[in-house]
């Protein structure tokens, strides 16, 4: 009998912290990684750093000890799983001008984002009639799941959403409401950003789901919830439950984007592509 391989420690984070020189952290973190054979993808920017990595347990230690040693990110805790085989075939660390593309300047998360909220609060915060809740993710997230009564902005990719929440507010305006928002995402990097885009328009009252979807199905019983369907992922598990537990993705056979699953679970083409001609 062969013997069982380890398994592969999977770790995703972000923290949005001052890099005074990503350039150089970038070269040191990317020599650093490749030493020990971890796989994945680390952003860095001048705000922060944002990345999905994987590779022996101890690797991962290691390389997460290397960045609580640079200034401002000693709290850093990654969300970590266990694949039975790397998800990644590289090694990739960048330097970009945002950690997650907003496209506006000016935008300060680390200092303004909106109020976190634990999963354990979150019910009674979205519940309230005051409350306007809204999922800054794509609309092929959007499609698998969402937590009940939230707005769905209907934005093919997160630089879309700024326009879209302008339009919004000025409704908002036009109907003498200034109302209190909540917003939540898969893991709490775009609500950083969201949120604090909200506030710079103006809007006080702004909160956001701490640790995002994946925190609350790990936290919050099935039976209290407020969430339905699954949550898409961007790794190997395509999609989960409650519980964390793996839900297989059904991706579109032409655009590769996750289906919403039919009754009958026979859709193979998203909505979008069904429209659409081929070629």
């Amino acid at each position: 009998m062969s013997p069982v391989p380890p398994p592969v420690r999977v770790a995703a984070f972000y923290a949005f912290v001052p890099v005074a020189d990503p350039h150089a952290l970038a070269g040191d973190v990317r020599a650093f990684g490749a030493a020990r054979g971890l796989v994945g993808s680390i952003i860095l920017a001048r705000e922060g750093a944002n990345g999905t990595i994987a590779g022996a347990p101890e690797a991962v230690d290691a390389l997460f000890e290397r960045l609580r040693a640079e200034p401002g990110f000693a709290a850093l805790a990654p969300r970590l799983h266990d694949a039975p085989a790397p998800p990644f075939a590289r090694w990739k660390v960048k330097v970009k001008p945002e950690i997650v593309t907003m496209g506006v300047a000016g935008i300060d998360a680390a200092a303004d984002a909106g109020t976190h909220v634990a999963p354990a609060e979150w019910n009674a915060l979205i519940a309230d009639p005051d409350t306007i809740l809204i999922d800054a993710r794509n609309a092929y997230e959007v499609a698998l799941g969402r937590f009940a009564g939230a707005v769905d902005p209907g934005t093919a990719s997160f630089g879309d959403f700024p326009a879209w929440f302008d339009a919004q507010a000025e409704q908002w305006r036009r109907e003498g409401r200034t109302p209190r928002i909540a917003m939540y995402c898969t893991g709490g990097i775009r609500c950083e950003k969201s949120t604090a885009f909200a506030r710079s328009r103006g809007f006080e009252q702004v909160y956001h789901l701490k640790g995002g979807i994946l925190a609350y199905l790990a936290e919050v019983e099935a039976r209290d919830s407020l969430w339905r369907g699954d949550c898409f992922l961007f790794d190997e598990r395509g999609s989960i439950t409650h519980g964390e537990q793996t839900v297989a993705a059904t991706l579109c056979a032409r655009c590769g984007q996750p289906i919403a699953p039919a009754s009958d679970g026979s859709a193979r083409v998203c909505p979008r592509c069904v429209g659409e001609p081929r070629g």
